[in-house]
């Protein structure tokens, strides 16, 4: 019988107990690596642009409830407030695009098995405000003064920077 322990780091890839990627993460990564591939693969912008639209809508189309309908708003609010920003999948979640650039996206709350979904900005998002600003926000339900904040986050969000 080996009493010896085993060296930290060492632990099986079936450990659940690990501090590594959730599931859920994962398949959010293997999500990304498919978007590359296809994205690779396409022929010319405008052939791009259609079918990475039809890509967001398709992936809206699947979510529950009400991150669905959440979404279909959304999408609608971003592509009337900035019609510049090409919708793409990213990381299997709807998200708007500058120059191929993320700067916003919608998270359903199914996608990590969260409480609420997000709407969130990245660093492409012209949203800087003194030293802090928020960079995502939790939705529950969406009404129309919600819409309407978002609307103008987003049009401010995608004027270049400078």
């Amino acid at each position: 019988m080996n009493n010896a322990k085993k060296p930290a780091g060492t632990a099986l890839a079936t450990d659940t107990t690990s501090e590594g990627f959730t599931d859920e993460e994962r398949a959010a990564m293997k999500e990304r690596a498919k978007e590359l591939k296809a994205s690779a693969r396409r022929g010319s912008r405008a052939d791009k642009a259609a079918q990475d639209e039809a890509a967001v809508l398709a992936k809206i189309a699947e979510m529950q409830e009400p991150d669905r309908i959440m979404a279909e708003r959304l999408h609608a609010v971003v592509r009337a407030s900035a019609p510049e920003l090409a919708p793409k999948l990213w990381y299997g979640m709807p998200a708007y695009a500058r120059n191929g650039k993320v700067v916003c996206f919608f998270q359903s709350a199914q996608k990590f098995s969260s409480r609420y979904a997000t709407f969130g900005f990245s660093d492409q998002a012209n949203l800087d405000e003194g030293t802090m600003w928020p960079a995502s926000y939790a939705l529950k339900e969406l009404t129309a003064a919600d819409e309407a904040r978002i609307g103008a986050l987003v049009e401010r969000a995608a004027r270049p920077r400078g």
